[in-house]
């Protein structure tokens, strides 16, 4: 046994989301144990666990501390965890449940979207050691200063990727209620089809355009690790999406996904800014612990700086405080718009020349979709349009560059 090959395998909240699913992942967990492995299970909270908690902690007060939040939301892994160690010891496989911080997942100090900075194992690779399946809390973590801390939306697919990395797993699987990475969210378009495999860079552009499949922070660890994931159904047997070191064997300049973010604020200064002006801007959200996206920059003649950027407020508690904070700080210089969606095209190359900007906007303009802005970058094409037109906006883009090519 202790010479068997270490797998981790990752649950997501719908996979785990009743007793009977419970009972399902064990089952599954149980034939990987007897097909010659050892098993870590990473598991999120159970179904919208997450949320409730949220709602519950927003009842209290309008605007919760970032800590006590913290640990609020933590126990909806740890409700997960046992159940899920109970039900595999009552199916005669003796498990073993820990949390974040019992597990080693040293993060730094940043509550609500801490970042993984070290992972200590030990007791792991011991309960490993005595012939236990090893049940983890994902999302979850303990601080340099000994704070639990919370890892930010997706943060159990990064719990994962750094166990996985850590007890040199022999590959890790992200388990959730579909098969693989499709080519657009299959709530807003019927025909999305998976991706078979796809880099790690494609993957990572997709989670931070707002993919819920994977998450991006994950995504940047297991390149750097070297770890292949496995994204696949939890029930239905399918082959899934692999991601990997396949850059090489990627077609250049196809779109390989159609990706939205419905809840944004995108910021833009007006007026002139000086140096110190900018760095204060950032050092704040820093700060804040907000994570910014497509930041521009414009010199205006040496004389100073226009910019903009994007906040993603999914997963940013305290979001107004933050913007009458800006506001005031730089007396209404800086105007937020909280109506627009962002759209991306995905793929490697994507804009080696501008066929697929000219024809992007050329669609959605015949939809009759305006277009208020536009970001790229080697792998993405993100423009930013009325949110009640996004999925309208992702149905064309996906129809044009995906299904008829």
């Amino acid at each position: 046994m202790s010479g068997d090959p270490i797998v981790v395998q990752k649950y997501g909240g719908s996979s785990v989301a009743d007793a009977e699913k419970i009972k399902q992942v064990a089952r599954r967990i149980i034939r990987t144990e007897e097909s010659g492995k050892r098993v870590v299970v990473v598991v999120s909270a159970m179904g919208d666990t997450t949320n409730r908690l949220l709602n519950m902690a927003k009842e209290m007060g309008a605007e919760p501390s970032v800590r006590e939040l913290d640990m609020l939301l933590s126990v909806g892994e740890r409700i997960s965890m046992t159940l899920l160690s109970i039900t595999l010891n009552e199916m005669g496989h003796p498990a073993k449940s820990f949390t974040g911080s019992q597990s080693g997942i040293i993060t730094d100090t940043i509550h609500a979207n801490a970042r993984i900075i070290e992972v200590r194992p030990r007791r792991i690779y011991n309960a490993l050691e005595s012939g236990l399946i090893v049940i983890v809390a994902g999302y979850q973590g303990v601080s340099i200063d000994g704070e639990v801390t919370t890892l930010g939306r997706g943060g159990s697919d990064t719990s994962a990727v750094a166990l996985a990395a850590a007890l040199d797993a022999e590959y890790l699987e992200i388990c959730s209620d579909v098969d693989g990475v499709l080519s657009a969210d299959p709530r807003t378009v019927d025909d999305a089809e998976k991706i078979e495999q796809l880099s790690f860079e494609e993957m990572q552009e997709m989670a931070e355009a707002g993919a819920k499949v994977l998450n991006s922070a994950a995504v940047e660890y297991a390149k750097q690790a070297g770890i292949e994931i496995h994204s696949i159904s939890t029930f239905d047997g399918g082959t899934g999406t692999v991601v990997g070191d396949f850059a090489n064997e990627v077609k250049t300049g196809a779109v390989r996904g159609v990706v939205s973010e419905r809840e944004i604020a995108s910021v833009v200064s007006t007026g002139e800014y000086t140096l110190d002006d900018l760095t204060g801007v950032l050092d704040y959200l820093d700060r804040c612990g907000v994570a910014y996206k497509q930041f521009d920059l414009r010199s205006l003649d040496c004389s100073g700086f226009n910019f903009s950027f994007i906040i993603p407020l999914e997963n940013l508690h305290g979001y107004e405080s933050i913007k009458r904070e800006l506001s005031q700080q730089y007396h209404g210089r800086l105007t937020f718009y909280e109506e627009w969606g962002a759209l991306s095209l995905i793929g490697e190359g994507i804009i080696n020349d501008g066929r697929n900007i000219k024809e992007s906007l050329s669609i959605l303009t015949a939809a009759g979709i305006p277009v208020y802005d536009i970001h790229t970058s080697r792998f993405r094409i993100s423009v930013l349009v009325d949110r009640d037109r996004l999925d309208d906006a992702v149905r064309v883009c996906h129809q044009t560059f995906v299904k008829k090519r």
